[in-house]
């Protein structure tokens, strides 16, 4: 009997490993693996450049100048190399990626591109530096966080201010700083704290397209508050919730108001321009 119970859990161990493995070669978890399979590693001065075999893609050098603005605006530095991933297979990327998006940044810091982006960003629908410098800005926080930290990290603050670090308003489907307000006044507004919860989905906005709007409404706030308290404090804002997890704490402290009386403020401000 107890010889029995051994196998089977000497067999479930081995099943376990071998998801695990499974999954880091080829699923959710392969950025964190330590061999990368099907892929064509090239390190360059500031990023490691992952193309999938058999991928055309001559914009390397395009890539790797984009990390040096985004430190610049974070005024952090990244700790190591981002790894960027550009796939050529959408089944791989479905597969591989913790997003069905055009890109994916990891807790890790490591960011993956897909192949319908490469496509858009050649037809001009998109560009391609913008999205990246939006994704880079979420891997350079991920990798000051760690893992539990940017798990817990205001996803409403990542997107806000990756939006308006990459000056993304105003292209692609994102409505611009202007629409975006007319939007608001008309009544179209999703509290910061309700992003990614249940409540999310019960706030009805009467807007043309429902995700690029929040992420401009998140980047209009990140907006009002370096021009009403300063870049410096926004800064302090993104830095203190690196180190410290208490949201309403560090807020409170940063810029001397509770959050919630600053995102009324914020609309009372957009109602009487």
């Amino acid at each position: 009997m107890i010889r029995k119970v051994r196998y089977a859990a000497a067999a479930g161990a081995l099943v376990i490993a071998g998801l695990l493995i499974y999954c880091l070669l080829f699923g959710k978890l392969f950025p964190y693996s330590p061999v990368i399979i099907g892929f064509v590693e090239h390190e360059l001065q500031n990023t490691i450049v992952y193309i999938q075999k058999g991928t055309d893609y001559a914009g390397l050098k395009e890539i790797d100048q984009l990390t040096p603005h985004v430190e610049a605006f974070h005024e952090l530095k990244f700790l190591h190399k981002p790894r960027i991933f550009i796939f050529k297979d959408n089944k791989d990327y479905h597969q591989r990626s913790l997003s069905q998006a055009r890109f994916c940044a990891f807790y890790n810091g490591d960011l993956v591109i897909s192949p319908w982006a490469l496509k858009e960003a050649e037809k001009g629908e998109i560009s391609l530096e913008i999205y990246l410098k939006h994704e880079l800005s979420h891997s350079l926080i991920f990798q000051h966080t760690g893992l539990i930290r940017g798990f817990r990290y205001p996803h409403w603050l990542l997107e806000g201010i990756a939006m308006y670090s990459s000056n993304q308003m105003g292209t692609s489907w994102y409505p611009s700083k202007a629409e975006t307000w007319s939007c608001i006044r008309n009544g179209n507004f999703l509290s910061p704290k309700y992003y990614k919860t249940r409540k999310e989905d019960q706030i009805r906005l009467d807007v043309e397209r429902r995700i690029t709007f929040i992420y401009s409404e998140f980047a209009c706030i990140v907006d009002y508050l370096v021009e009403h308290y300063g870049r410096d404090k926004l800064i302090s804002y993104m830095k203190g919730l690196i180190s410290d997890g208490g949201h309403d704490k560090v807020f409170r402290e940063i810029y001397g108001i509770e959050f919630d009386t600053c995102m009324e403020e914020f609309k009372e401000f957009v109602m009487q321009e």
